[in-house]
């Protein structure tokens, strides 16, 4: 299955896949709005945060950044948690950013602190290698992709190495969770839902095509926050 790793994580891997699949093949337009609300609002969240210096500052220099408001913790299931996250990618020209697309996220990693249920996580696709991962229908971070904890705090930090960078936060714990291993995969039925008929992540991040009318009315009527300290 997944190169690497163990049988058990890749049952691990295969039911959070499953149950996240199960879920998102139920999801209407108007639920995948919600998701894209709540992103929209966890990436103003860390740009407000004054632990978050570094990610305010080298946001703008990201190629693509994924938003997840809520990796749970699955509790049915030693050693896992997942979730769903939404990415925005930079435009060109009168587009400065394009998107959302939708994704799965799990990871087979306890990471989350004692008695934390889930967290949020912002990740900064800094490398066209990180980008293209974006690309494919999945991926994994730390194997397809380099991943690196992102830092916290107002200290100056050497230049960071990572196609990935991450941050994550819950309850006012910054870290704590895990990623290595994590796989990301397409969410092609939130796609489809958001954009009103089959779409790729080259048709949503690379060309740029616009959400359907209802979309576009409810969905980031401003600049991107991405953009925004440009």
């Amino acid at each position: 299955m997944f190169k690497g790793i163990p049988l058990r994580t890749n049952m691990v891997v295969i039911c959070l896949a499953v149950v996240l699949a199960g879920c998102a093949s139920t999801k209407t337009p108007s639920d995948v709005m919600t998701d894209a609300k709540a992103a929209e609002a966890t990436l103003a969240e860390f740009q407000r945060d004054p632990e978050m210096a570094w990610l305010q500052q080298n946001l703008k220099y990201a190629k693509a950044v994924l938003v997840s408001p809520n990796i749970f913790k699955a509790g049915f299931i030693v050693g896992g948690s997942g979730g769903r996250g939404m990415v925005l990618a930079h435009g060109q020209g009168s587009r400065p950013w394009n998107g959302p697309a939708f994704y799965n996220v799990a990871t087979v990693s306890v990471g989350l602190q004692a008695g934390v249920q889930s967290s949020e996580m912002v990740a900064m696709f800094m490398t066209e290698k990180g980008m293209n991962s974006l690309l494919s229908s999945s991926f994994k971070l730390g194997g397809d992709v380099s991943v690196t904890a992102g830092p916290v705090g107002m200290g100056s930090v050497a230049p960071l190495n990572g196609d990935v960078i991450v941050f994550t936060r819950s309850k006012g714990v910054y870290g704590g969770l895990n990623l290595d291993g994590t796989v990301i995969s397409i969410d092609e039925k939130g796609n489809q839902a958001f954009y009103g008929r089959p779409v790729s992540p080259v048709d949503i991040l690379v060309k740029g095509i616009m959400p359907n009318a209802k979309a576009k009315d409810n969905f980031m009527p401003g600049p991107s926050p991405m953009t925004a300290q440009k």
